[in-house]
Parts: structure tokens; sequence; C-alpha cells
């Protein structure tokens, strides 16, 4: 499983030059619509501007897979094209120029060096008098060595490697429709682990080649779209009834399948879910919310994927995207596109075919699918998110655990020190639609399209020197807003703020490790103080001061140490309910004054000692303003 993390860190990597593709669809687009128009010289510019940025791929591949492998350090792109400049002139020299071109498979080598390179070597301090030579100019004096005898290798292997992925290349493309049915079925699979960008690299940029009216090259099924090659689009034009109607349709299914009390709640995020996809053609929120709850539909999935590309490839359909086969793709390319208008009808025979068969699945298997179970439901997160980020930091195991944050489109690609103490649970309550562990310390959580905000604000925070405390919930059942306890003192936050708690089990536990300051006489309320000085207090029940400690049985006792998840107090649920007092317990923060910001999860089920639901920073300097 090691070996899995490493090849999702390069699937990672490889992802950072594909920003550019999109620009470059769009600057063909509008080329496309000046010449309509008449504007026949900047068409020309236009089109020369993409055509010459397509020529410059195997560069940004150095420098983008270098920043992707070495925690987007701008030494280790910038080692990356002096890697591939040093090859292009020395290579250039030996051998004849239709053999010295840089290809992308050349240029993510050099980018794979130089983030390595970058990676081991650029903390090294040398001896005072030699400092100079140390830290980043250490990484680019390796590079440059290294780079001279990585470009004499190749003098000697290139025109074999050459011929070798030609001779790949004719094969896949031999095939045919298998081979296109083959790669749906893999493409699809991959997209569990994140390494769909590797099977896409091979693809998009190595099988196949086309040569231009000026001589120049291109290669990939993706690059040769671009590049005007007729023949292009076959590995691509089978993924858009897919992503714009199949998926969708799943969504629809999940929404008219969902329980009637939390419909609205499911229809607004699986609506949302079901525009990306048809857009953008962004599918893991849709895909992994039936992911884990039922594995056979998604091999199903992937078989039917195969199946599209499989008939679209057959009626000699030809498209492609910049970004992923989504309307605004599928629009923007149709210039280039051979009989795209038939994947129109085709994309509605399978979003009815899909619909059908997971409507069906869902109610015949009582698939738990969002919605069906409350649990599962996932929450509105564009509202909050700022707020839920150190809850998420929290449930990955806090700051200490995380080695590196990193972000793709729909999830936070993570290594971490201790994969056993992130928490699932608490990660699916706070959004997440996935979590996924690859061994190594490697995770990937699912986020959906607030991956890249989550990232960059998960790494503000964790570049910040805060006081920051975090609580548990300190019992079985639904968290509260405090706002909604049957109390005016609470409610009113006169005693504090904080959260609520409606048990489903008679057992309180610490949510805190801190000192017992104190245990009411009659047992139903207790202090914790925290080493920060955080004073919280926990109220079992409304009204039950009037029990004089009947139905409560202590644990611990007042001076004890406890630790998050500590069992506190036991006491008699039914006994409480019997003499008409309410259950519901409040969690306050008593001295909230000294609170800078709060951070609440998601009211909802959570899980005593485990389910992260509070997370606050204290004022700098330690006291209220």
């Amino acid at each position: 499983m090691n070996q899995l993390g490493s090849l999702q860190q390069l699937s990672r990597a490889i992802m950072q030059p594909l920003m550019i593709l999109p620009a470059i669809a769009v600057v063909l687009f509008v080329g496309y619509v000046l010449n309509c128009f008449g504007f026949v010289e900047a068409s020309t510019w236009m089109q020369s501007s993409a055509k010459g940025l397509l020529d410059m791929m195997p560069y940004l591949f150095a420098a983008g897979v270098a920043l992707g492998m070495s925690n987007n350090s701008g030494v280790a792109a910038m080692s990356g094209l002096l890697g591939i400049f040093i090859f292009y002139k020395l290579v250039s020299e030996v051998l004849p120029t239709n053999v010295v071109e840089p290809t992308i498979l050349i240029g993510i080598v050099f980018g794979m060096m130089a983030g390595a390179i970058h990676e081991r070597f650029h903390a090294i301090k040398l001896p005072e008098y030699m400092q100079i030579f140390g830290g980043a100019r250490l990484v680019v004096l390796i590079m440059i060595v290294l780079s001279v005898a990585l470009s004499f290798l190749f003098i000697q292997i290139l025109p074999g490697l050459n011929n070798v992925i030609q001779i790949i290349g004719h094969e896949i493309m031999a095939l045919g429709s298998f081979g296109v049915f083959l790669y749906g079925v893999v493409h699809r699979v991959l997209i569990v682990f994140g390494l769909h960008h590797l099977l896409n690299n091979l693809v998009w940029f190595h099988v196949g080649s086309f040569t231009d009216a000026s001589g120049s090259v291109y290669t990939g099924d993706m690059v040769r779209f671009f590049a005007g090659d007729p023949t292009a689009g076959g590995f691509m034009a089978g993924l858009f009834p897919i992503t714009m109607f199949a998926l969708p349709a799943v969504a629809m299914a999940i929404i008219h399948e969902s329980r009637e009390d939390l419909r609205p709640k499911v229809k607004k995020t699986y609506l949302t879910a079901a525009g990306s996809s048809f857009l953008t053609g962004i599918t893991e929120p849709i895909e992994f919310a039936f992911l884990f709850a039922a594995p056979y539909l998604f091999i199903v999935h992937a078989l039917l994927t195969g199946l599209a590309m499989w008939i679209t490839f057959e009626l000699g359909i030809l498209h492609g995207f910049s970004f992923s086969a989504g309307a605004i793709d599928y629009i923007v390319n149709l210039h280039l596109a051979n009989k795209g208008l038939l994947l129109l009808p085709i994309g509605i025979v399978f979003g009815l075919l899909y619909y059908g068969i997971f409507r069906f699945a869902i109610q015949k298997y009582q698939i738990p699918t969002p919605g069906r179970v409350e649990a599962t439901l996932l929450d509105d997160m564009a509202g909050d998110l700022l707020h839920r980020v150190p809850l998420i930091i929290q449930a990955l195991g806090g700051k200490d655990n995380l080695v590196e944050v990193q972000a793709c489109i729909t999830r936070l690609r993570l290594r971490v020190r201790q994969e056993k103490k992130i928490d699932r649970h608490a990660l699916r309550m706070l959004g997440a639609v996935g979590v996924l562990r690859l061994g190594g310390g490697h995770v990937q959580v699912v986020f959906g399209t607030y991956s890249e905000f989550i990232r960059d604000e998960m790494l503000k925070r964790l570049q910040r020197d805060s006081k920051q405390v975090s609580l548990v919930a300190p019992l079985q059942g639904r968290m509260i807003p405090i706002e909604d306890v049957p109390d005016t003192i609470f409610a009113k936050k006169l005693v504090g703020d904080g959260v609520a708690f409606i048990p489903d089990k008679g057992e309180l536990v610490a949510p805190v490790a801190g000192f017992v300051r104190h245990i009411y006489p009659t047992m139903h309320a207790i202090g914790i103080e925290t080493k920060e000085g955080v004073e919280v207090l926990l109220h079992i029940g409304i009204e039950t001061s009037g029990l004089n400690g009947s139905g409560f049985q202590s644990i611990v006792k007042e001076g004890d140490q406890v630790k998050p998840g500590q069992l506190l107090i036991k006491f008699d649920m039914a006994y409480i309910k019997k003499r008409g007092c309410s259950l519901v317990t409040p969690m306050v923060i008593t001295n909230s004054n000294r609170i800078a910001s709060w951070s609440k999860a998601p009211f909802t089920i959570v899980k005593k000692g485990q389910t992260s639901v509070l997370s606050i920073v204290l004022h700098e300097d330690g006291h209220g303003g």
C-alpha cells in the first residue's frame, strides 16, 4: 500500500500542468468564433497562441510535476525547467531534429527528478564556509549535474524509447472499440483511488501521433484533438453521456428514494451535485454516494461507462474536452468534434437506463444512500465552510498529525503520521463523501469542489501559532444548538456559549482533557478545566437538580485528571424522564470571554468521545476582549 500512496502523489503531480488545457480550449473556441465573423487574422493569432502552448506542454509538465512532487516549491519547478532545457540543448547536438523534440513523458521524468531532489536536499545545511551552496542552491546544482547525466542516457536510449512508445500507442489504437471499452472501465475504477490521472496521461498525451501542416508533431488523444487531428477524440467522446446524463440521473434516483422528511436537504445537495456533473464533469460527489454503500453498483457503473465509450467509438463519434466531459467543454469544443450532436440522444438513453437501474437497486436491496438513513445525509457546506475547517483538522488527528496537505479539484490528498487517528465518522459529518486510506500515511478525503478551498484554509490555520482547544461529543445522541435548550438561562447564553445534546444513552464522557474542577452534590452537573484554562460545564438535563442525585452515579471525583472519552457520570434516562425532566444536556464554556473564535460541527447525530463537535481559538493574550 506504500507504493499506492506514492502513485497517488505522482497522480496529483501530473494534474498540475493540466490547468492550462481549459485556457487552450477557450482560446481555440474564441479563434473559431472570430473566424466565423470574418476576423481571419485575429482568428489566426488565437489559434497560433493555443498551438504554441500545446508545443510547450513538455516544459509545462517538467515544471508542473516538480511543483506537485515538492509541495509547490518554486525552486523545484525552476529545477525541472533547467533539466529539460539542458536535455534539449545537449541532445539536439547529437541526435537528428526529428528525434530530439522533447515529449511530455520526458517532461514528467525531469519533473519527478527535480521534485525528488528538492525533497531530499532542500533543507540540508553545509558548513558555514560552504553554505552558499546549501539549501535551494544545492538543489539546483545537483539537478544540473544529474540532468547532464540523464541527457546522455537519453542519447543512447531515446530512439529506441520513441519506437517503443509508438508501438504501444499503435497497439492500443489497434484494439479499436475494445480498447476504448477497456479504458472506460479501468478509468472509472481508478477514480476510486485517485489514480485515474496516470491512465489519462498515457491515453491523452502518448497514444497516437499527428503531424500538422507546419511539421509539428503532436501525440496523445487530447493533444491531437486540440491540434486539429480529425481522427482524435475516440477516448474522450464516450465520457460525455456518462457525466452529462447518466450520473445526474443517479442523483435524481437518490433524491426520489430519500425519506420525505429528509428530501428537501437531499434535493438541495444532489441537485447541486447533478448540476456540477452536467456542467463541469465533476462526478465524485455522486459516485461516492453509492460507492461504499453498494460497491457492486459501482462495478455496474464502470461497465456501463465502458459500454458508452464502445458505442460512441463504433458510431465514429469524436469529441474532446480540456477539463472534463461536461456541458461547458461539450459546447466549447463542439466545433472540433465529429458527429458530436449524436452524444445527446445517446446520453438521454443512458440517463434513463441509469435512473431505472439505481432506483430499482436502492428499493430492492435497501441501499442506505443519502437521505434514506439520516446519518448519511450530507449538509450544505457553503454557508459555514470556514467554521468547519478547524473541526476537519481535528478529525484528521490534529495539527501535529498532518505532514502534507494537498488537494485536487474534488479531494484532499494528505500525508499523515498516524492513520488510526483519523475520525471517519466526524469527517463524513463535516461533509466528506468518502475517506480513502492508501497506506504509508497517504489519505484522500473527498469534499467535492470545495476541496481546494478547504486546503487553502487548512494551510492558513496550520501556519498560525494560535491556542486551539477541540472538544468531542460528551454523549451518544443528537447535537442541537444551544438556543434550542428548553431553559432560558442556557438558551440566552447567560451561563456561556456552547452546544447541547439529546442523549440516546445514559453515559456522560469527558469532551476534553483536563481536571475535574467541580462536581455538583446532586451529580447532575460537572465542570472541567483544561490546561489552557478553558472552563467547560456539562449539565445533564434541565431541572434535574431537584432530583437530589437520584438516578445519577459519578465515576470520577473532584481533582481527577480526565482525558477525552473517559466516563464521568452514569445516569438513568428512564428515571429522569419519569420525573418529568428534560434530558437535553448543554455543554457550555463558562469563561466564553476568553474565546476569540468558535467552530461548531453540523447539528446531527454524534458518537460519544469520537465525534468532533466544537473547536475554539483563544485570544492571543489569554484574556477576553
